[in-house]
Protein backbone atom coordinates (compact mmCIF):
# COMPACT_ATOMS: atom_id res chain seq x y z
CA UNK A 1 0.00 0.00 0.00
CA UNK A 2 1.42 2.90 -1.08
CA UNK A 3 0.26 6.06 1.42
CA UNK A 4 0.34 9.75 -0.25
CA UNK A 5 1.44 12.92 1.76
CA UNK A 6 -1.99 13.54 2.59
CA UNK A 7 -2.94 10.44 3.99
CA UNK A 8 0.41 10.53 6.31
CA UNK A 9 -0.54 14.34 7.42
CA UNK A 10 -4.08 12.58 8.00
CA UNK A 11 -2.32 9.44 10.18
CA UNK A 12 -0.40 12.19 12.06
CA UNK A 13 -3.31 14.38 12.99
CA UNK A 14 -5.61 11.10 14.18
CA UNK A 15 -2.35 9.56 15.92
CA UNK A 16 -2.54 6.48 13.88
CA UNK A 17 0.44 4.50 13.15
CA UNK A 18 1.33 3.42 9.06
CA UNK A 19 2.00 -0.10 11.14
CA UNK A 20 -1.16 0.15 12.22
CA UNK A 21 -3.27 0.75 9.34
CA UNK A 22 -1.35 -1.88 7.48
CA UNK A 23 -2.46 -4.78 10.08
CA UNK A 24 -5.85 -3.44 9.92
CA UNK A 25 -5.55 -4.06 5.83
CA UNK A 26 -4.06 -7.42 6.86
CA UNK A 27 -7.09 -8.42 8.48
CA UNK A 28 -9.51 -7.33 5.89
CA UNK A 29 -7.21 -9.70 3.52
CA UNK A 30 -7.40 -12.27 5.89
CA UNK A 31 -10.57 -11.87 7.12
CA UNK A 32 -11.56 -12.73 10.85
CA UNK A 33 -12.63 -16.30 12.22
CA UNK A 34 -15.78 -17.04 13.81
CA UNK A 35 -14.98 -18.30 17.76
CA UNK A 36 -15.01 -21.62 18.31
CA UNK A 37 -18.04 -21.57 20.81
CA UNK A 38 -17.28 -25.18 23.10
CA UNK A 39 -20.87 -25.12 24.84
CA UNK A 40 -23.04 -22.68 26.49
CA UNK A 41 -22.45 -21.25 29.92
CA UNK A 42 -25.31 -22.14 32.96
CA UNK A 43 -25.91 -22.21 36.35
CA UNK A 44 -23.60 -24.27 38.03
CA UNK A 45 -21.82 -24.59 34.23
CA UNK A 46 -19.88 -21.28 34.30
CA UNK A 47 -22.58 -18.90 35.73
CA UNK A 48 -23.07 -18.24 39.63
CA UNK A 49 -26.58 -18.48 41.58
CA UNK A 50 -26.45 -17.22 45.11
CA UNK A 51 -30.16 -17.68 47.49
CA UNK A 52 -31.30 -14.88 49.82
CA UNK A 53 -28.79 -15.73 52.43
CA UNK A 54 -25.83 -15.94 50.33
CA UNK A 55 -26.60 -12.37 48.65
CA UNK A 56 -27.31 -10.93 51.77
CA UNK A 57 -23.65 -11.95 52.95
CA UNK A 58 -22.27 -10.46 50.12
CA UNK A 59 -24.07 -7.34 49.94
CA UNK A 60 -22.99 -6.51 54.05
CA UNK A 61 -19.28 -7.58 52.66
CA UNK A 62 -19.76 -4.65 49.47
CA UNK A 63 -21.73 -2.10 52.40
CA UNK A 64 -18.67 -2.85 55.07
CA UNK A 65 -16.30 -2.15 52.30
CA UNK A 66 -17.58 0.67 50.77
CA UNK A 67 -16.01 3.79 52.21
CA UNK A 68 -12.32 2.56 52.07
CA UNK A 69 -12.17 2.57 48.62
CA UNK A 70 -12.54 4.75 45.16
CA UNK A 71 -15.31 3.72 43.32
CA UNK A 72 -16.36 4.71 39.47
CA UNK A 73 -19.74 4.39 38.03
CA UNK A 74 -18.27 3.96 33.91
CA UNK A 75 -21.34 4.57 31.19
CA UNK A 76 -20.61 4.36 27.58
CA UNK A 77 -23.18 7.11 26.73
CA UNK A 78 -21.85 8.44 22.95
CA UNK A 79 -24.91 6.83 21.48
CA UNK A 80 -27.43 8.81 18.96
CA UNK A 81 -31.24 7.96 20.28
CA UNK A 82 -31.67 7.82 16.30
CA UNK A 83 -32.14 4.36 15.92
CA UNK A 84 -34.52 4.55 18.95
CA UNK A 85 -36.90 6.60 16.81
CA UNK A 86 -36.90 4.36 13.56
CA UNK A 87 -40.13 3.46 13.40
CA UNK A 88 -41.23 7.28 14.06
CA UNK A 89 -38.96 8.35 11.12
CA UNK A 90 -40.65 6.35 8.99
CA UNK A 91 -43.97 7.17 10.12
CA UNK A 92 -43.21 10.31 8.90
CA UNK A 93 -42.16 9.44 5.34
CA UNK A 94 -45.19 7.44 5.06
CA UNK A 95 -47.63 8.56 6.45
CA UNK A 96 -49.88 11.82 5.18
CA UNK A 97 -53.13 12.59 7.23
CA UNK A 98 -54.58 14.66 4.09
CA UNK A 99 -54.62 11.57 2.11
CA UNK A 100 -56.06 8.44 4.56
CA UNK A 101 -57.23 7.90 8.25
CA UNK A 102 -54.77 6.63 10.87
CA UNK A 103 -56.41 3.53 11.00
CA UNK A 104 -56.15 2.86 7.26
CA UNK A 105 -52.52 3.40 7.30
CA UNK A 106 -52.18 1.16 10.24
CA UNK A 107 -54.02 -1.41 8.19
CA UNK A 108 -52.46 -1.04 4.94
CA UNK A 109 -48.79 -1.21 6.24
CA UNK A 110 -49.15 -3.03 9.29
CA UNK A 111 -47.41 -0.73 11.24
CA UNK A 112 -47.89 -1.74 14.53
CA UNK A 113 -45.13 0.17 16.35
CA UNK A 114 -46.73 3.50 15.57
CA UNK A 115 -50.23 1.88 16.52
CA UNK A 116 -48.58 1.01 19.71
CA UNK A 117 -46.50 4.73 20.41
CA UNK A 118 -50.65 5.98 19.11
CA UNK A 119 -52.27 4.23 22.34
CA UNK A 120 -50.16 4.92 24.78
CA UNK A 121 -49.45 8.29 23.85
CA UNK A 122 -50.00 10.16 27.01
CA UNK A 123 -47.97 7.98 28.44
CA UNK A 124 -44.85 9.28 27.22
CA UNK A 125 -42.60 11.44 29.54
CA UNK A 126 -42.26 14.09 26.74
CA UNK A 127 -46.20 13.98 26.15
CA UNK A 128 -47.50 17.76 28.19
CA UNK A 129 -44.16 19.10 26.38
CA UNK A 130 -44.57 17.58 23.31
CA UNK A 131 -48.32 18.94 23.28
CA UNK A 132 -48.40 21.24 24.38
CA UNK A 133 -45.90 22.96 21.48
CA UNK A 134 -48.58 22.08 19.20
CA UNK A 135 -51.62 23.10 20.43
CA UNK A 136 -54.57 23.83 18.24
CA UNK A 137 -52.59 23.10 15.54
CA UNK A 138 -54.31 20.45 14.26
CA UNK A 139 -57.95 19.71 12.33
CA UNK A 140 -58.04 16.41 13.53
CA UNK A 141 -57.09 13.30 15.72
CA UNK A 142 -55.31 11.89 13.42
CA UNK A 143 -53.20 15.23 12.30
CA UNK A 144 -52.64 16.03 15.89
CA UNK A 145 -50.69 12.47 16.01
CA UNK A 146 -48.34 13.27 12.78
CA UNK A 147 -47.95 16.65 13.86
CA UNK A 148 -46.68 15.10 17.63
CA UNK A 149 -44.32 12.80 15.47
CA UNK A 150 -43.10 15.83 13.63
CA UNK A 151 -42.49 18.20 16.60
CA UNK A 152 -40.57 15.45 18.46
CA UNK A 153 -38.31 14.56 14.97
CA UNK A 154 -38.00 17.45 12.84
CA UNK A 155 -34.69 19.10 12.80
CA UNK A 156 -36.24 22.96 13.35
CA UNK A 157 -38.26 21.19 16.44
CA UNK A 158 -37.17 19.26 19.32
CA UNK A 159 -35.42 17.13 17.08
CA UNK A 160 -35.07 14.20 19.33
CA UNK A 161 -33.22 11.82 16.67
CA UNK A 162 -29.97 14.02 17.19
CA UNK A 163 -30.33 13.82 20.82
CA UNK A 164 -27.22 11.91 22.61
CA UNK A 165 -29.84 8.69 24.22
CA UNK A 166 -28.92 9.84 27.54
CA UNK A 167 -30.06 13.61 27.35
CA UNK A 168 -33.53 12.41 26.59
CA UNK A 169 -36.61 12.57 29.13
CA UNK A 170 -37.08 8.95 30.05
CA UNK A 171 -39.14 9.74 33.36
CA UNK A 172 -42.43 11.66 34.26
CA UNK A 173 -41.73 12.92 38.03
CA UNK A 174 -44.45 15.45 37.41
CA UNK A 175 -42.80 18.24 38.40
CA UNK A 176 -39.89 17.55 36.10
CA UNK A 177 -39.19 14.92 33.70
CA UNK A 178 -35.72 12.76 34.36
CA UNK A 179 -33.02 12.05 31.58
CA UNK A 180 -30.87 8.98 31.65
CA UNK A 181 -28.19 11.33 32.98
CA UNK A 182 -29.88 11.67 35.50
CA UNK A 183 -31.44 8.21 36.84
CA UNK A 184 -27.53 7.38 37.21
CA UNK A 185 -26.59 9.97 38.65
CA UNK A 186 -29.41 8.72 41.60
CA UNK A 187 -28.42 4.79 41.08
CA UNK A 188 -24.41 5.99 41.70
CA UNK A 189 -25.04 7.93 44.84
CA UNK A 190 -26.12 4.56 46.69
CA UNK A 191 -23.54 1.92 45.34
CA UNK A 192 -21.15 4.02 43.60
CA UNK A 193 -20.04 6.64 46.71
CA UNK A 194 -17.41 6.96 49.09
CA UNK A 195 -18.02 8.81 51.73
CA UNK A 196 -20.78 11.47 50.48
CA UNK A 197 -19.47 12.17 47.13
CA UNK A 198 -19.85 9.73 43.37
CA UNK A 199 -17.67 9.34 40.86
CA UNK A 200 -19.07 8.79 37.58
CA UNK A 201 -17.33 8.74 33.87
CA UNK A 202 -19.56 9.26 30.80
CA UNK A 203 -18.31 8.57 27.25
CA UNK A 204 -19.68 10.86 24.98
CA UNK A 205 -19.33 12.86 21.65
CA UNK A 206 -17.42 15.43 21.74
CA UNK A 207 -20.32 17.15 19.99
CA UNK A 208 -22.63 16.63 22.81
CA UNK A 209 -20.29 18.31 25.33
CA UNK A 210 -22.47 20.98 25.99
CA UNK A 211 -25.38 19.46 26.31
CA UNK A 212 -24.40 16.97 29.01
CA UNK A 213 -23.05 19.66 30.71
CA UNK A 214 -26.00 21.89 30.92
CA UNK A 215 -27.74 18.93 31.62
CA UNK A 216 -25.37 17.91 34.71
CA UNK A 217 -26.17 21.96 35.76
CA UNK A 218 -29.69 21.69 35.43
CA UNK A 219 -29.90 17.80 37.72
CA UNK A 220 -27.18 18.35 39.92
CA UNK A 221 -28.83 20.47 43.10
CA UNK A 222 -32.20 18.19 42.92
CA UNK A 223 -30.25 14.88 42.78
CA UNK A 224 -27.94 16.11 45.04
CA UNK A 225 -30.44 17.02 47.71
CA UNK A 226 -32.31 14.02 47.53
CA UNK A 227 -29.51 12.13 47.71
CA UNK A 228 -27.27 13.82 50.35
CA UNK A 229 -24.30 12.91 47.38
CA UNK A 230 -21.48 15.53 45.78
CA UNK A 231 -20.73 14.52 42.35
CA UNK A 232 -17.44 14.01 40.36
CA UNK A 233 -18.56 13.94 36.72
CA UNK A 234 -16.10 13.23 34.52
CA UNK A 235 -16.46 13.13 30.41
CA UNK A 236 -14.26 11.53 27.77
CA UNK A 237 -14.19 10.73 23.81
CA UNK A 238 -13.35 7.84 21.44
CA UNK A 239 -10.15 8.56 20.38
CA UNK A 240 -9.34 9.72 17.24
CA UNK A 241 -6.42 6.85 17.14
CA UNK A 242 -8.96 3.76 17.50
CA UNK A 243 -10.64 5.12 14.18
CA UNK A 244 -10.27 2.21 11.48
CA UNK A 245 -9.43 2.28 7.77
CA UNK A 246 -12.00 1.16 5.66
CA UNK A 247 -11.51 -0.34 2.46
CA UNK A 248 -12.79 -1.36 -0.77
CA UNK A 249 -14.33 -4.63 -1.79
CA UNK A 250 -11.13 -5.36 -3.09
CA UNK A 251 -9.45 -4.38 -0.31
CA UNK A 252 -7.61 -1.66 -1.11
CA UNK A 253 -8.12 1.79 1.21
CA UNK A 254 -11.54 3.57 0.49
CA UNK A 255 -11.18 6.84 -0.80
CA UNK A 256 -13.29 9.52 -0.54
CA UNK A 257 -14.65 11.66 -3.77
CA UNK A 258 -11.27 14.17 -2.59
CA UNK A 259 -9.19 11.26 -2.30
CA UNK A 260 -8.43 10.96 1.38
CA UNK A 261 -8.43 7.54 3.09
CA UNK A 262 -11.98 6.91 4.72
CA UNK A 263 -11.61 6.08 8.64
CA UNK A 264 -14.48 5.49 10.72
CA UNK A 265 -14.99 4.84 14.64
CA UNK A 266 -13.93 1.58 15.82
CA UNK A 267 -17.12 0.76 18.03
CA UNK A 268 -17.37 0.57 21.21
CA UNK A 269 -14.62 -1.93 21.79
CA UNK A 270 -12.40 1.91 21.72
CA UNK A 271 -13.63 2.43 25.03
CA UNK A 272 -11.09 0.31 26.57
CA UNK A 273 -8.59 2.86 26.11
CA UNK A 274 -10.90 5.35 27.82
CA UNK A 275 -11.28 2.56 30.61
CA UNK A 276 -8.25 2.07 31.03
CA UNK A 277 -7.52 6.12 31.60
CA UNK A 278 -9.81 5.47 34.96
CA UNK A 279 -8.22 5.02 38.22
CA UNK A 280 -10.16 3.33 40.50
CA UNK A 281 -10.53 0.15 43.03
CA UNK A 282 -13.78 -1.30 41.70
CA UNK A 283 -15.36 0.30 38.20
CA UNK A 284 -19.18 -0.34 38.00
CA UNK A 285 -20.32 -0.55 34.05
CA UNK A 286 -23.72 -0.48 32.68
CA UNK A 287 -24.63 1.30 29.47
CA UNK A 288 -26.64 4.70 29.54
CA UNK A 289 -29.94 3.14 28.48
CA UNK A 290 -30.34 0.46 31.51
CA UNK A 291 -32.23 2.97 34.11
CA UNK A 292 -34.86 2.19 35.56
CA UNK A 293 -37.86 4.28 37.96
CA UNK A 294 -37.88 4.12 41.44
CA UNK A 295 -40.07 1.40 42.60
CA UNK A 296 -37.30 -1.21 40.76
CA UNK A 297 -34.31 0.36 42.29
CA UNK A 298 -34.11 -1.22 45.49
CA UNK A 299 -33.18 -4.59 43.22
CA UNK A 300 -30.53 -3.14 41.04
CA UNK A 301 -29.33 -1.74 44.02
CA UNK A 302 -29.23 -4.84 45.76
CA UNK A 303 -27.67 -6.56 42.52
CA UNK A 304 -24.84 -4.32 42.08
CA UNK A 305 -23.58 -4.81 45.59
CA UNK A 306 -23.84 -8.68 45.16
CA UNK A 307 -21.49 -8.46 41.87
CA UNK A 308 -19.44 -5.98 44.28
CA UNK A 309 -19.49 -8.24 47.17
CA UNK A 310 -18.35 -10.93 44.66
CA UNK A 311 -15.25 -9.08 43.49
CA UNK A 312 -14.60 -8.60 46.90
CA UNK A 313 -14.44 -12.01 48.16
CA UNK A 314 -12.75 -13.64 44.80
CA UNK A 315 -10.02 -10.58 45.05
CA UNK A 316 -8.96 -11.05 48.38
CA UNK A 317 -8.03 -14.80 47.52
CA UNK A 318 -6.62 -13.98 44.53
CA UNK A 319 -4.38 -11.02 46.46
CA UNK A 320 -3.13 -13.55 48.63
CA UNK A 321 -1.67 -15.93 46.27
CA UNK A 322 -0.08 -13.22 44.10
CA UNK A 323 1.67 -12.31 46.81
CA UNK A 324 2.63 -16.04 47.31
CA UNK A 325 3.76 -16.57 43.74
CA UNK A 326 5.51 -13.41 43.96
CA UNK A 327 7.97 -14.64 47.00
CA UNK A 328 8.25 -17.88 44.95
CA UNK A 329 8.97 -20.40 47.86
CA UNK A 330 5.62 -22.65 47.73
CA UNK A 331 4.89 -25.96 48.76
CA UNK A 332 3.10 -28.84 46.42
CA UNK A 333 0.04 -28.57 48.36
CA UNK A 334 -0.01 -24.65 47.85
CA UNK A 335 0.37 -24.74 44.27
CA UNK A 336 -2.18 -26.86 44.15
CA UNK A 337 -4.72 -24.52 46.66
CA UNK A 338 -4.04 -21.66 43.68
CA UNK A 339 -4.52 -23.92 40.62
CA UNK A 340 -7.81 -25.10 42.06
CA UNK A 341 -8.68 -21.32 42.99
CA UNK A 342 -7.79 -20.28 39.67
CA UNK A 343 -9.87 -22.96 37.85
CA UNK A 344 -13.16 -23.48 39.88
CA UNK A 345 -13.35 -19.86 41.60
CA UNK A 346 -11.74 -17.87 38.64
CA UNK A 347 -12.58 -20.17 35.75
CA UNK A 348 -9.57 -20.17 34.38
CA UNK A 349 -7.90 -22.99 32.55
CA UNK A 350 -4.77 -24.87 32.43
CA UNK A 351 -2.73 -26.85 29.49
CA UNK A 352 -3.10 -30.70 30.02
CA UNK A 353 0.53 -30.18 30.03
CA UNK A 354 0.74 -28.01 33.54
CA UNK A 355 1.97 -31.16 35.23
CA UNK A 356 4.73 -31.99 33.26
CA UNK A 357 6.35 -28.69 33.56
CA UNK A 358 9.10 -28.24 36.77
CA UNK A 359 7.62 -26.07 39.96
CA UNK A 360 9.38 -22.86 38.86
CA UNK A 361 7.45 -23.22 35.10
CA UNK A 362 4.31 -23.76 36.99
CA UNK A 363 4.88 -21.05 39.21
CA UNK A 364 5.04 -18.49 36.12
CA UNK A 365 2.19 -20.05 34.38
CA UNK A 366 0.16 -19.30 37.68
CA UNK A 367 1.31 -16.17 38.44
CA UNK A 368 0.21 -14.94 34.81
CA UNK A 369 -3.28 -16.48 35.08
CA UNK A 370 -3.83 -14.79 38.96
CA UNK A 371 -2.50 -11.43 38.04
CA UNK A 372 -5.22 -10.05 35.86
CA UNK A 373 -8.09 -7.87 36.02
CA UNK A 374 -11.17 -9.45 37.57
CA UNK A 375 -14.61 -8.47 36.10
CA UNK A 376 -17.68 -10.03 37.76
CA UNK A 377 -20.31 -10.36 35.15
CA UNK A 378 -24.55 -9.93 35.71
CA UNK A 379 -25.96 -12.61 33.64
CA UNK A 380 -29.98 -12.03 32.70
CA UNK A 381 -31.78 -15.85 32.13
CA UNK A 382 -33.22 -15.81 28.60
CA UNK A 383 -36.84 -15.31 28.49
CA UNK A 384 -37.40 -14.65 24.42
CA UNK A 385 -34.66 -15.01 21.73
CA UNK A 386 -31.43 -16.18 22.58
CA UNK A 387 -28.87 -13.63 21.72
CA UNK A 388 -25.06 -12.71 22.29
CA UNK A 389 -23.93 -13.93 25.68
CA UNK A 390 -21.51 -16.16 27.84
CA UNK A 391 -19.91 -19.24 26.47
CA UNK A 392 -16.98 -21.01 26.60
CA UNK A 393 -15.19 -21.42 23.44
CA UNK A 394 -11.86 -22.55 22.10
CA UNK A 395 -9.18 -20.09 20.78
CA UNK A 396 -7.03 -21.42 17.82
CA UNK A 397 -4.59 -22.23 20.08
CA UNK A 398 -6.86 -24.62 21.90
CA UNK A 399 -7.40 -22.67 25.25
CA UNK A 400 -10.35 -22.60 26.76
CA UNK A 401 -12.22 -19.57 28.42
CA UNK A 402 -15.25 -17.93 30.10
CA UNK A 403 -16.59 -15.22 26.86
CA UNK A 404 -19.29 -13.09 26.36
CA UNK A 405 -19.81 -13.64 22.59
CA UNK A 406 -22.17 -11.58 19.97
CA UNK A 407 -23.83 -13.51 17.67
CA UNK A 408 -22.21 -12.28 14.89
CA UNK A 409 -18.78 -13.80 16.20
CA UNK A 410 -20.95 -16.85 15.30
CA UNK A 411 -20.97 -19.14 12.38
CA UNK A 412 -24.66 -19.90 11.54
CA UNK A 413 -24.05 -22.07 9.14
CA UNK A 414 -22.29 -24.16 11.36
CA UNK A 415 -25.40 -26.96 12.80
CA UNK A 416 -23.26 -27.47 15.42
CA UNK A 417 -22.63 -23.84 16.53
CA UNK A 418 -26.19 -22.67 16.12
CA UNK A 419 -27.29 -25.19 18.30
CA UNK A 420 -25.01 -24.33 21.10
CA UNK A 421 -26.32 -20.75 20.84
CA UNK A 422 -30.13 -22.14 20.54
CA UNK A 423 -29.99 -23.86 23.78
CA UNK A 424 -28.07 -20.64 25.45
CA UNK A 425 -29.80 -20.07 28.73
CA UNK A 426 -28.69 -16.63 29.73
CA UNK A 427 -27.46 -13.39 27.76
CA UNK A 428 -25.65 -10.19 28.37
CA UNK A 429 -27.16 -7.06 29.62
CA UNK A 430 -23.78 -5.51 30.06
CA UNK A 431 -23.71 -5.53 33.96
CA UNK A 432 -19.86 -5.49 34.95
CA UNK A 433 -17.96 -4.40 38.12
CA UNK A 434 -14.54 -4.79 37.88
CA UNK A 435 -10.90 -4.83 39.38
CA UNK A 436 -8.13 -3.12 37.30
CA UNK A 437 -6.06 -3.22 39.95
CA UNK A 438 -3.22 -5.84 41.38
CA UNK A 439 -2.42 -6.32 44.81
CA UNK A 440 -0.11 -3.96 45.02
CA UNK A 441 -2.80 -1.30 44.13
CA UNK A 442 -1.18 -0.76 40.89
CA UNK A 443 -3.59 -0.44 38.10
CA UNK A 444 -2.85 -2.79 35.68
CA UNK A 445 -2.65 -1.56 31.80
CA UNK A 446 -6.07 -3.04 30.32
CA UNK A 447 -4.31 -3.07 26.54
CA UNK A 448 -2.20 -5.91 27.67
CA UNK A 449 -5.22 -7.97 27.88
CA UNK A 450 -7.19 -7.23 25.12
CA UNK A 451 -7.47 -10.29 22.11
CA UNK A 452 -7.19 -8.23 18.39
CA UNK A 453 -8.53 -10.90 16.98
CA UNK A 454 -12.05 -10.54 18.12
CA UNK A 455 -13.22 -7.78 16.49
CA UNK A 456 -15.82 -7.47 13.52
CA UNK A 457 -15.89 -6.87 9.69
CA UNK A 458 -19.07 -5.33 8.16
CA UNK A 459 -20.21 -3.78 4.66
CA UNK A 460 -21.34 -0.38 4.41
CA UNK A 461 -22.03 2.49 1.50
CA UNK A 462 -20.38 5.47 1.62
CA UNK A 463 -21.82 7.94 -1.58
CA UNK A 464 -23.62 5.09 -2.77
CA UNK A 465 -20.08 2.68 -3.00
CA UNK A 466 -19.72 -0.23 -0.93
CA UNK A 467 -16.64 -0.59 1.25
CA UNK A 468 -15.80 -2.74 4.01
CA UNK A 469 -15.76 -1.59 7.88
CA UNK A 470 -13.84 -3.06 11.07
CA UNK A 471 -14.70 -2.59 14.30
CA UNK A 472 -12.29 -3.55 17.19
CA UNK A 473 -13.02 -6.27 19.82
CA UNK A 474 -16.10 -5.03 21.72
CA UNK A 475 -15.50 -3.39 25.36
CA UNK A 476 -16.83 -6.67 26.96
CA UNK A 477 -16.25 -9.12 24.57
CA UNK A 478 -12.67 -9.49 22.70
CA UNK A 479 -11.51 -6.50 24.87
CA UNK A 480 -11.72 -8.12 28.03
CA UNK A 481 -10.57 -11.54 26.46
CA UNK A 482 -8.03 -12.05 28.79
CA UNK A 483 -9.47 -10.35 32.58
CA UNK A 484 -10.27 -13.41 34.98
CA UNK A 485 -14.20 -13.69 34.46
CA UNK A 486 -17.17 -14.53 36.90
CA UNK A 487 -20.65 -14.59 35.82
CA UNK A 488 -23.20 -14.29 37.93
CA UNK A 489 -27.07 -14.67 37.38
CA UNK A 490 -29.19 -11.15 38.23
CA UNK A 491 -32.68 -10.40 38.27
CA UNK A 492 -34.76 -9.91 34.90
CA UNK A 493 -35.17 -6.58 36.67
CA UNK A 494 -32.14 -5.17 37.05
CA UNK A 495 -32.16 -4.87 32.66
CA UNK A 496 -34.88 -2.49 31.62
CA UNK A 497 -32.84 -1.00 28.29
CA UNK A 498 -35.07 1.79 25.98
CA UNK A 499 -34.12 0.01 22.57
CA UNK A 500 -36.89 1.75 20.92
CA UNK A 501 -39.64 4.74 22.09
CA UNK A 502 -42.38 1.96 22.46
CA UNK A 503 -40.19 0.96 25.29
CA UNK A 504 -40.77 3.70 27.47
CA UNK A 505 -44.29 2.45 28.19
CA UNK A 506 -42.77 -0.40 29.98
CA UNK A 507 -43.48 -0.47 33.55
CA UNK A 508 -39.70 -0.25 34.49
CA UNK A 509 -40.30 3.79 32.83
CA UNK A 510 -43.83 4.63 34.26
CA UNK A 511 -43.02 6.51 37.25
CA UNK A 512 -46.87 5.50 38.21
Amino acid sequence: MTLTKNDLELLSKKGISERKVNEQIETFKEGIPFVQLEKAVTVGEGILKFDAEEEKRLIERFDKAQNTMELLKFVPASGAASRMFKALFNFLDAYDPSEESLDDYVERTGDTEIQTFCEGLTDFPFYKMVQNRISGKASSKDEEVYLFVKEMMSEDALNYGFYPKGLLPFHNYGDHTATPFEEHLKEASVYAKTDDTAKLHFTISEQHGDMFNQEFSNCKDRVSSESQTSFDVSYSYQKPSTDTIAVAMDNEPFRTDDGSILFRPGGHGALIENLNDQDADIVFIKNIDNVTVPRFAGDVVDSKKVLAGVLLKVQAKAFEYARLLMDGNLTAGQLDEIKSFLENELNGRLSNKFASFNIGQQIDILKDKVNRPIRICGMVKNEGEPGGGPFWIKDQKGNVSLQIIESAQIDMDNADQADILKNATHFNPVDLVCGIKNYKGEKYDLMNFVDTKQGFITGKTKDGRELKALELPGLWNGAMAYWNTIFVEVPLQTFSPVKTVNDLLKPAHQVQ
